[in-house]
């Protein structure tokens, strides 16, 4: 090919010379556009902004005029709010002046829901709302702007902000049943919902461990159920369970919930009780053994999971129970909705209960399934004769959906995307996207949680409308909700721990419009709330900006390793395990590893590390990046994508949420492994996951088989024993064979064992990093 003449050096300089004015006007155009608009710290994102370069200036000579039709409790948590985080202490102001903050409606102007206009102007600021609801948001916003400070002013950026919410369902979950808090916590965390324009608090007041609101109609709620023995110490996986040995339990009164429910109407956020039923009933049932299939006795839960014991579909007093609650329950709650739980219930004692199969015979239904929609039903029924309608999570689907029901998509988006095909309101909410008792680190060290993983940037990036509804379908979605469950939150910090930043991603995503999201964004603005939410007596996590990492073949299929940090400063790494300092090597382009490797590393500003160490160990062998082919596909929980991660190098956690281990629900594994040639095998390995408590159980027989061809195998090694509860890595030395193809046959369980945890149902076989030497 001829090569084309190089250009000459004037020239050259020339085009230098054109690039370096271009890349100055860029900056400079840049940096004048940044002036311009600077990013407001304001979560979550507004519908529109604008800002000019005046400032208002805040003092306490500042007034405040609430105009008409608007309470004067508006102002008030405004003016709480500034003296919190200022020496500010604002007046009302009898009419609007220059120097004063002007609240007033018009819903003319602002014509959306909920919606506002603010102004900043030099001399005065004008909130104007649709509605009380608008003007309160506003205020939010408004608060949001007033960075704490101990100065005797606060300078306010000039701006006009146009606002709306994109959904009118904006929620959070709590769970009281596992661990409860106090009156003074959930107001606080009221507080922080409103000022981030969460409207909902999904109240889960009732389950196996605990019931937690007073009935004064069935006093031994308050007297049994609301109390277990003791409580599981460490992971539901952990064996043998241990547990602290200390009665726990209590309840909220009836007079506690009427405060709740007034301090959060006035923050404009509805409370939604939850009652569960027909399953995680077992701390009822220990009150009124008469309302199970069995008669008991039964026992509120110490620990942790799904119980066979419900309450009994076909006992009439089982209904004459719940709606004496929820007659009382009504009562305390005005808003239209009540959710009954309805997820979770196992069959098992329905099966065998003659009252629940004579049920099934005198209403004409076909199976257990059908009888729990008649058990939904009738309670649906019942509420709607109170005014009230039903909501549950997305069982309530199954054996047909009770009329004017509203779905909470929780086991996935499925159960959402059927309920909107049928014209039902939906509430999404799948735990896999938006649960915040997940991890929320890969940090083995990291507090200890439910399992999975949902980092702030997963939440971030969730869109709850799928993309396969219509149009039509779309608009029974009313919003998002984020999930708070408590087994391994027993107090307000580790809760806090939990809850903070990721909800502010929810209330984003939750609020904005879909096209201005922005990541980085967010991320810059999240860091400006450390500051706000502390002021608030609230202490975020700090684990969005720790080392992240992601893996993928390289060099004949080596792993390259990527090293991601959002944080400021520099990472600096070590590859033989030492804890590195601000003088190890930098971090600046991904790592191929070619042997094995304990990769530690961290953030450095300066000297100073700023973050928890990074680490992980990536073991090289023969098998390392060959080619793997699977027999059976691996289920959607446990399917990291590509057979890679079988020989990636990378061994899976015993945390099981870092998207290594291969998950076979009531199938086996047989895996063929590629060496390319023959060669000299005498060492065989691979990892094995025991967790019967989570429905995982080692393989029945796990068989190693090799081949020159890859017709013909030969049986190498055999084991059938797997003692550890956890992580039992299989490391076998064979005599030394000369092979291209190994073959790896493990046998799931299958059914799992009656009297064990998940019995009758399919076992889950999870098998990890091929190993060959």
């Amino acid at each position: 090919m001829q090569r084309k003449p190089l250009l000459g050096a004037r020239r050259w300089a020339s085009l230098f010379h054109l690039a370096f004015c271009c890349l100055a006007l860029v900056r400079v155009s840049g940096a004048q556009q940044a002036t311009a608009k600077p990013v407001l710290p304001l979560i979550p994102q507004p519908v529109q902004v604008s800002t000019n370069q005046q400032t208002f200036t805040l003092t306490s000579q500042t007034g405040l005029f609430v105009g008409k039709d608007i309470a004067p409790s508006k102002a008030t948590s405004f003016q709480e709010y500034v003296r919190k985080v200022s020496s500010i202490n604002l007046k009302l102001a009898k009419q609007a002046v220059d120097n004063t903050i002007s609240l007033q409606l018009d819903s003319l102007t602002v014509t959306q829901k909920e919606g506002y206009k603010l102004v900043v102007g030099a001399k005065r600021i004008t909130l104007t709302g649709h509605d009380e609801a608008g003007v309160f948001y506003g205020l939010q916003t408004l608060s949001q702007l007033v960075k704490p400070s101990s100065a005797a002013s606060v300078q306010l950026p000039g701006c006009t902000i146009t606002d709306y919410p994109r959904f009118a369902y904006r929620g959070m979950h709590l769970d009281v049943s596992r661990h409860m808090f106090p009156v003074s916590t959930l107001k606080k965390w009221l507080d922080v919902l409103a000022f981030y324009k969460i409207n909902t608090f999904h109240w889960h007041l009732t389950d196996d461990q605990g019931w937690r609101i007073e009935i004064k109609k069935y006093p031994r709620l308050q007297s049994v159920a609301a109390y277990r023995n003791e409580t599981l110490i460490g992971h539901k996986r952990e064996l043998p369970h241990r547990f602290d040995g200390k009665r726990y339990g209590g309840y909220y009164t009836q007079e506690e919930v009427k405060d709740i429910v007034r301090y959060a109407a006035e923050r404009h956020i509805t409370v939604i009780p939850e009652i569960e039923m027909p399953g995680h009933a077992s701390a009822a049932l220990t009150a009124y053994p008469e309302l199970g299939c069995t008669g008991g006795p039964y026992h509120t839960a110490t620990f942790w999971g799904v119980f066979d014991d419900v309450y009994c579909a076909g006992n009439d007093a089982t209904f004459t129970f719940l709606t004496g609650v929820l007659d009382e329950v009504v009562a305390l709650f005005p808003n239209s909705y009540i959710h009954i739980g309805g997820d979770e219930c196992p069959k098992t004692r329905w099966q065998a209960c003659p009252k629940c199969q004579k049920r099934i015979k005198d209403e004409h239904l076909r199976d257990e399934r059908e009888l729990q929609s008649y058990f939904i039903r009738r309670i649906s029924q019942y509420l709607a004769s109170k005014n009230r309608q039903l909501m549950g999570w997305d069982e309530i689907l199954e054996g047909g959906l009770a009329a004017g029901a509203t779905v909470m998509s929780w086991t996935g988006e499925q159960g959402g995307i059927e309920a909107a095909k049928l014209g039902h309101h939906v509430v999404m909410t799948p735990e896999k996207q938006v649960y915040l008792d997940y991890y929320q680190s890969l940090y083995p060290a990291d507090s200890l949680a439910a399992g999975g993983y949902t980092p702030l940037s997963k939440i971030y990036r969730y869109e709850p409308v799928p993309a396969v509804l219509t149009a039509a379908q779309a608009r029974y979605v009313l919003g998002v909700q984020a999930n708070v469950w408590t087994e391994y939150m027993p107090n307000a910090s580790k809760a806090e721990y939990m809850m903070f930043p990721r909800l502010l991603a929810l209330a984003e995503i939750a609020w904005s419009p879909k096209a201005t999201r922005d990541y980085n964004s967010f991320l810059s603005r999240t860091r400006a709330h450390d500051q706000r939410l502390q002021a608030m007596h609230v202490a975020p996590a700090r684990s969005y900006d720790w080392i992240t990492d992601s893996t993928w073949a390289g060099q004949n299929g080596l792993p390259m390793l990527r090293l991601n940090s959002t944080a400021k400063g520099e990472i600096r790494f070590t590859t033989d395990g030492s804890e590195p300092t601000s003088q190890s090597q930098r971090y600046q382009a991904p790592l191929l590893i070619e042997k094995s490797s304990l990769v530690k590393a961290a953030v450095f500003e300066g000297k100073t590390r700023v973050q928890p160490v990074y680490s992980k160990q990536l073991t090289i062998s023969k098998a390392t990046g060959k080619p793997v082919m699977l027999a059976n596909r691996p289920a959607s929980n446990y399917n990291p994508g590509t057979t890679w991660a079988l020989v990636n190098g990378v061994a899976g956690s015993n945390r099981y949420n870092d998207g290594q281990w291969f998950g076979f629900s009531g199938t086996d594994l047989v895996a063929t492994l590629d060496l390319g040639s023959s060669q000299q095998i005498s060492n065989l390995g691979a990892n094995v996951l025991n967790y019967h408590w989570q429905k995982m159980w080692a393989p029945t027989e796990l068989v190693f088989s090799v081949s020159t061809d890859g017709v013909s195998y030969q049986d190498v090694y055999r084991q059938t024993q797997f003692p550890v509860n956890g992580i039992n890595p299989v490391r076998a030395t064979i005599a030394p064979v000369s092979a291209r193809y190994v073959k790896i046959r493990a046998v799931n369980q299958g059914t799992i064992p009656a009297g064990e945890y998940g019995a009758g149902g399919k076992a889950w076989l999870l098998v990890d990093e091929l190993l060959v030497n």
